[in-house]
């Protein structure tokens, strides 16, 4: 039986609604153009603080990475970024409501996914889905996509990893499109699946001598 084929998607940012509809979960994702790097530390700045955004931000971009870049600066004031690492996006869902109100923020870029509630709940009603690294250890392939850092905001006020970065990036990729059009999660999707059979390991075997599930003592949810 043949393995369906992935789907490779090229786009440009700033995406359109038309875009982002036309991405179905699972397909691998390239960027070119212009993204930014938004996270708690300028969650809390703009959203709470209350502080405005120092430039226009909907005009420049509207997809929102959550990373944390290795940077280092020249002596001509400019940066060197070597790569970018992604973070767990489930951590900031609490602000994705107002932020998306205030960035119109079509793209969420992260690790690991969000839950299929944030996605139905908050994604879905402004057309929004979220793209997801592809695993460990890809901060210095993603590097080689930015071609140029644009601008480092509140780099003094919020330090390197939560900095407001802006990039320009060519082939920006891969991703994999974790939303589907009904608000599931792959993420999940692929959980659900290893947790099915899971118990099926460990016919026959006697009880382990070290526990390995924390908290949990069901081997039906390892994978969680």
């Amino acid at each position: 039986m043949n393995e369906p084929k992935l789907r490779t998607v090229n786009i440009n940012s700033p995406v359109t609604d038309e875009q982002v509809a036309a991405l179905n979960q699972g397909d691998i994702v390239f960027i070119s153009g212009t993204v930014y790097t938004a996270r708690e530390g300028v969650y809390k700045r703009v959203l709470e603080t209350g502080i405005k955004l120092p430039v226009d931000l909907p005009a420049i971009s509207n997809i929102n990475f959550h990373c944390s870049p290795a940077a280092s600066k020249n002596d001509d004031g400019t940066f060197n970024v070597g790569a970018v690492t992604a973070t767990a996006s489930f951590r900031f869902g609490k602000w994705m409501p107002a932020w998306f109100e205030t960035s119109k923020a079509k793209l969420i870029i992260g690790k690991g996914g969000m839950s299929e509630e944030s996605y139905r709940d908050l994604f879905l009603p402004v057309g929004a889905k979220y793209l997801t690294t592809v695993g460990y250890g890809t901060g210095a392939l993603l590097g080689r996509g930015i071609k140029r850092t644009v601008d480092a905001l509140w780099l003094d006020e919020l330090g390197l990893a939560q900095a407001l970065w802006i990039f320009d990036v060519e082939n920006f990729g891969p991703f994999i499109v974790d939303t589907g059009d009904d608000g599931s999660s792959l993420f999940d999707k692929s959980n659900a699946h290893v947790n099915s059979r899971l118990q099926t390991l460990y016919e026959g075997l006697k009880p382990p001598t070290l526990s390995r599930y924390g908290e949990t003592v069901s081997r039906e949810d390892e994978v969680i």
